[in-house]
């Protein structure tokens, strides 16, 4: 055997308590880094280094890591053991002694990513020999280990002291045989402990001084998310500007989210930006609100419609890399208008578009793409619509008790029979409002498209036309009613009859979603802000079911005023 031969142990036998719930289904080694689970990335760097012999001891899902692992046909041996209860890192090494040999063994944890170069640390220790060589940085978050003057390890836990000082392990160690004179059999023991005992008896315990490396440890949900952009990002960015950076050479801000759980950041490399939506890990095989982000917005951007670039996207990780849109929404745009005329311009403008994300989107369309229903249905308006309008709005949030429950369902059912019947369906949006459109300087832009499905396009345009969030004035609000039924071809008579009778189904129906939704999430999310939006919704519900127009609503109507007194009275007593 050469004298740099060594033999490895991979230590993937930890519960991952830091990783739950994920870490519930699929056990922390088998954690995908764009793509390649960390396991295989650790193995792989192990051969590359020349290592002869690997061993891996197992405890939690035991069963997918050996599968995982006998799927890939490496090179060398690789060898799984079970453990009958959790050993610690030295009680592993005791049961893996016959495996790992009289010779010095690497040893590293499967919870790390790092291109610390494996074979130098080896070279080092089998030049030095001492009992054992761990590579060491300085890292703030974990200095723990003091180091002397002349590199050795001293203690584990002390504060710095004179002619020492504190650096981090890396998870990344070379040992020599002679540590299993300090392992009982079948011994549950640290490896911490070992060298301590070691270092007692005169040993020398070594550091191995690393710098200008790439490290990160992948035990939590955060820290596992900045592996992979550090993996993903480089590679993007040497697409989109031909160079490409290292992890540390990228600027990364977090951005302000609504009322999606997704959290949002901007990377920034050599004045190329990349936006990253972070879904959350992702441990399912069912289709999910990533699957949906990602499949239709790259099915409308292939069409051509005005939606972000996905440049990559990781699948475990839940990370979806998308061009910069800046940061103006028409929200934005529209309240820091010089004057009414400008806004006009923009939503015709926005209606155009619309139009052709509703024609060209339904091209092709793939049912199932969508994560939440296909297609906008009768069962969709009743359930996400009516009675979540019912549930989290008036009795969670208001906390209403005397509701008309049976006389609300009755109307929502002919709301529904109206908006099936009359409609013109195509691609719809679902959720087509002010702080889903960017202003860009080329033109209108649509983002969180997520939602998508086959539906009418009279939703999409009363989401944008009634938007709370904005809350345009009733006379504008017709005036762009007018328009798109123009560029429609609508002009009079019958058409324009039932487009109008189904345009105001789908906004009371739209209306009716966004309070529900409002009062979940200031209720069960506390985001107090969206309290604010709710009169505006509630303006447009009043004006939407009195009157005369067909059809009538009266149950709805009399409710709709009830829940104003019941806000206006919370108002007013906060």
């Amino acid at each position: 055997m050469p004298d740099n031969a060594f033999n490895a142990l991979v230590l993937a036998a930890g519960l991952g308590t830091r990783l739950r719930p994920h870490s519930r289904n699929v056990p922390k080694p088998l954690f995908a880094v764009a793509g390649r689970p960390v396991i295989d990335i650790i193995i792989s760097r192990l051969i590359d280094a020349g290592v002869s012999t690997i061993a891996v001891n197992v405890f939690h899902l035991p069963d997918q890591i050996t599968e995982y692992i006998a799927s890939c046909n490496y090179p060398v041996p690789v060898v799984c053991r079970q453990e009958p209860h959790l050993l610690g890192t030295g009680g592993a090494i005791g049961n893996f002694s016959d495996v790992l040999g009289n010779r010095p063994f690497v040893m590293i944890n499967s919870d790390i990513l790092t291109d610390i170069a494996i074979e130098k640390v080896v070279r080092q220790h089998n030049t030095r020999r001492p009992a054992a060589t761990l590579v060491m940085h300085d890292h703030p978050d974990f200095n723990k280990v003091s180091v002397d003057l002349q590199g050795r390890i001293t203690a584990f836990a002390p504060p710095a002291g004179q002619n020492q000082s504190l650096m981090a392990f890396t998870g990344l160690q070379v040992i020599d045989p002679v540590i299993y004179e300090y392992i009982a059999p079948k011994q549950a023991v640290s490896s911490i402990d070992l060298f301590s005992a070691m270092i007692a008896d005169g040993r020398r315990i070594e550091a191995y001084p690393a710098s200008g490396h790439y490290w990160i440890d992948l035990g939590t949900p955060r820290s596992f998310r900045q592996a992979v952009i550090d993996t993903m990002a480089p590679e993007i960015f040497e697409r989109l500007t031909g160079q490409k950076p290292r992890a540390d050479d990228l600027c990364c801000r977090a951005l302000a989210g609504d009322g999606s759980d997704r959290q949002w950041l901007r990377l920034a490399f050599n004045n190329q930006n990349l936006i990253v939506a972070d879904h959350g890990i992702n441990t399912e095989n069912s289709v999910t609100e990533f699957d949906a982000f990602v499949a239709i917005g790259g099915h409308l951007f292939d069409k051509g419609v005005c939606v972000p670039e996905i440049h990559a996207h990781d699948r475990f990780s839940g990370l979806v890399f998308v061009a910069d849109l800046g940061d103006t929404l028409l929200q934005q745009a529209v309240e820091n208008a010089p004057g009414p005329e400008l806004v006009e311009k923009y939503y015709k403008e926005v209606i155009d578009r619309l139009m052709d994300m509703h024609s060209r989107g339904s091209e092709g369309f793939d049912p199932a793409w969508a994560y939440q229903g296909a297609i906008y249905d009768r069962q969709m308006i009743l359930e996400k619509e009516g009675r979540y309008f019912v549930a989290a709005f008036l009795q969670n949030y208001l906390e209403m008790v005397e509701i008309e429950t049976n006389a609300l369902e009755s109307e929502f059912c002919t709301m529904a029979d109206i908006i099936s019947e009359s409609c013109c369906y195509g691609f719809m949006h679902r959720d087509f409002q002010s702080r889903n459109i960017m202003v860009t300087p080329k033109g209108f832009f649509f983002i969180d498209f997520q939602a998508g499905r086959m539906g009418p396009l009279e939703y999409d345009l009363a989401s944008l036309i009634t938007d709370p969030y904005v809350a345009l004035a009733p006379e504008l609000q017709n005036r762009l009613v007018d328009y798109a039924m123009h560029q429609l071809g609508i002009r009079a008579g019958r058409g324009k009859k039932i487009f109008q009778k189904g345009y105001r189904c789908c906004a009371i129906s739209r209306n009716l979603q966004a309070l529900g939704a409002y009062g979940r999430l200031v209720r069960e999310k506390g985001k107090t802000g969206f309290a604010r939006y709710m009169p505006p919704a509630l303006n447009n519900l009043e004006r939407l079911t009195t009157g005369t127009a067909d059809p009538r609503l009266p149950v709805l109507a009399k409710t709709v005023g009830h829940a104003r007194r019941l806000l206006d009275r919370r108002r007013h007593e906060k």
